[in-house]
């Protein structure tokens, strides 16, 4: 009896040394990735200012992004910090956890549903060609971002209201946005491929032509854009699939699941914040070389005199 007692005892003292360990590897992660969500997402507003080749309804969606993400890092995840640092419960529901959760709910929805309809409008222009610039057109996108705004204004409005339904409503929200995202970015995937096998054959049939240079600049082109579509799916669900998964579990039974597990989950979720600079706006060149701009300037502006 002694032996059980004291196998118990080393048991539950491990346990609590694993979750202090993993809460701080936890805190030491959001902190940094904070610092890099809001220089990087500032950086990318910035740089947007002197960015004149983007299609303006594009470049709202993602200025809409990054200023969205900026927030996460400057509120939700120093709150989520915080609450770790402080053991605060999320089933206790104190003013800086309700805040921390609600800023989480809105911010990540609203990137989720923005980078959605990102992914929508890089399939629209591939497919619409010409007829792009009529479909898609600043009113209209200025709208669907309306929409995403009111979608979560009133998730969070009638979650005090209603218990279950408004949770459900949200996590369907999730999961078809990553359906959708992930329908587009196949779609792109399947056209890119027909074009990098059409530009491959045409290469090999005609060698020595005049247009050489331009089909193989084209074939780089192509797998770069290929390889940036894969990373950026895999990116989006690394981060969201897991805490959807988690979310309808909470639903169902919200006790039974350790908050280690929703600790860890609600990290990948702001860990997009800080992901979505690389993924999306980096790649773009013109973007790449103004922030390249705006970094050498701030350098400058701190040099000694």
């Amino acid at each position: 009896m002694t032996n059980k007692t004291a196998m118990e005892g080393n048991f539950s003292l491990e346990t609590s040394l694993l979750q202090v360990e993993v809460v701080a590897a936890l805190v030491v992660l959001n902190l940094f990735f904070s610092i890099t969500a809001s220089l990087g997402n500032f950086l990318i507003l910035i740089s947007f200012c002197k960015v004149s080749s983007i299609f303006p309804p594009t470049k709202l969606m993602f200025r809409c992004l990054a200023f969205t993400d900026l927030c996460v890092g400057l509120i939700s995840q120093p709150l989520f910090v915080y609450n770790l640092l402080s053991h605060e419960s999320y089933f206790n529901f104190s003013v800086s956890v309700v805040i921390q959760i609600t800023s989480m709910c809105f911010l990540c929805g609203l990137s989720l549903l923005t980078a959605t309809a990102i992914s929508v409008d890089r399939l629209l222009a591939l497919y619409l060609g010409l007829r792009y610039r009529q479909v898609v057109t600043l009113r209209r996108v200025q709208a669907a971002l309306v929409s995403f705004l009111f979608f979560n204004f009133a998730f969070l409005g009638s979650v005090f209201v209603i218990d279950r339904v408004p949770q459900s409503i949200y996590l369907a929200m999730m999961l078809v946005s990553l359906v959708i995202s992930a329908f587009s970015y196949i779609k792109i995937y399947i056209r890119l491929r027909y074009q990098l096998l059409h530009v491959q054959g045409h290469v090999q049939q005609h060698p020595a032509t005049n247009g050489f240079v331009a089909t193989a600049l084209n074939l780089a082109r192509y797998k770069r854009t290929v390889s940036t579509i894969a990373w950026v799916q895999l990116g989006l669900f690394a981060c969201y699939l897991p805490f959807s998964v988690y979310f309808m579990m909470f639903i169902k039974e919200p006790a039974v699941i350790p908050e280690m597990f929703e600790y860890t989950f609600l990290s990948l979720v702001y860990l997009n914040s800080s992901l979505n600079p690389i993924l999306y706006c980096w790649k773009i060149r013109d973007v790449k070389q103004a922030m390249k701009d705006a970094i050498r300037q701030l350098c400058n502006c701190r040099e000694p005199n």
